[in-house]
């Protein structure tokens, strides 16, 4: 019978040079982008223990950071900042001194425009409730009051120097009212990598051990149901319309399909989001010698991409982008 297969899918797959000739997806370091956490009094970085190998930055190992993500040839960083002290309405957000605008200026300061800076836009790592958003007197998330908010903190971190900025809140009318407040401050190169479906994730955990939440109660009331796929499209329709440059899906593994349906809709570049849950997953998998972490990461980011991702926000960016420009040698 073996003498009349004349179709053997096998022969492209017979050595290293003829895979690589006929793969249908490529990671580039710079689609890559690494999510940063700096942290406002302290002196040396500190350890994430539910993230080995992520850190929450002093102001001088951002930099330091920035240089190796130069160096790497990775799209950029996307900075949170974690303040000393809060309040119920995000104050630090907006306020030029906070550590997020002070974070932002150095790197600006330091590398120009050789460093893409982006910022994330949300009100949890700022409020003493954890929540994204400014509460009403019945305690749930005001969203026009929000907005506003919103539309100051987005002027402060152009102004500070982000050439990016990533509204993350999930408020209904972010990008539009974000967009208007740069534009009329003169900020109309300014980007927005808008989190366009954004899910009320369990994946989100070691997260909030790295930006110190102060989180009471869940984010269902704005954050997506992972039930829900239509409504993801609903909302890249209005994203798209209120002036996104960039949409984005968050968590990125879980929803590989939604990813899919958002790329094959979206007129703009496509971002998914690796996030601090299923980044965690393979380190913790990894470090019991389960499986190869390399392997297991680059495959992950693979997926992305082939599912439809232009953009990919990982914590393993810099490593990432090293494995792929030197890959180490494995068995034919």
């Amino acid at each position: 019978m073996t003498d009349h297969l004349s179709i053997r899918p096998r022969r492209l797959r017979q050595s290293a040079p003829m895979r690589a000739l006929v793969r249908e997806t490529t990671l580039r370091p710079s689609a890559l982008v690494l999510p940063a956490f700096v942290r406002e009094g302290i002196r040396e970085p500190q350890p994430i223990s539910s993230m080995p190998g992520v850190v929450q930055h002093t102001l001088d190992s951002l930099v330091d950071e920035g240089r190796r993500a130069i160096e790497a040839g990775i799209g950029g960083l996307m900075l949170f900042g974690v303040p000393t002290t809060k309040d119920a309405t995000g104050s630090g957000a907006i306020d030029p001194d906070g550590i997020l605008n002070v974070a932002t200026a150095r790197l600006r300061d330091e590398f120009g425009d050789d460093l893409l800076v982006m910022t994330d836009l949300c009100l949890d790592e700022f409020t003493d409730h954890g929540h994204c958003g400014v509460l009403d007197d019945r305690g749930r998330v005001d969203n026009d009051a929000t907005l506003e908010v919103y539309s100051q903190m987005a002027v402060a971190q152009a102004e500070a120097g982000a050439h990016l900025v990533g509204p993350s809140g999930m408020m209904d009318g972010q990008v539009g009212v974000i967009r208007r407040a740069l534009d009329r401050a003169g900020f109309t190169d300014v980007t927005i990598l808008a989190y366009t479906a954004k899910y009320a994730s369990a994946f989100y955990g070691p997260f909030r051990e790295a930006v110190n939440s102060s989180l009471t109660g869940d984010r269902r009331t704005y954050q997506q149901d992972p039930a829900n796929l239509r409504e993801a499209l609903r909302e890249l329709e209005l994203d798209v319309a209120e002036g996104a440059d960039i949409v984005m899906v968050k968590p990125g593994m879980p929803y590989l399909d939604v990813l899919t349906r958002v790329a094959e809709a979206s007129p703009v570049p496509v971002a998914a989001y690796q996030v601090s849950g299923e980044y965690a997953m393979i380190q913790a998998a990894a470090e019991r010698g389960w499986i190869d972490r390399e392997r297991a990461i680059l495959e992950s980011l693979t997926g992305f991409v082939r599912a439809g991702a232009d953009v990919v926000l990982t914590y393993a960016a810099i490593e990432a982008a090293r494995w792929i420009t030197e890959p180490r040698q494995v068995a034919r």
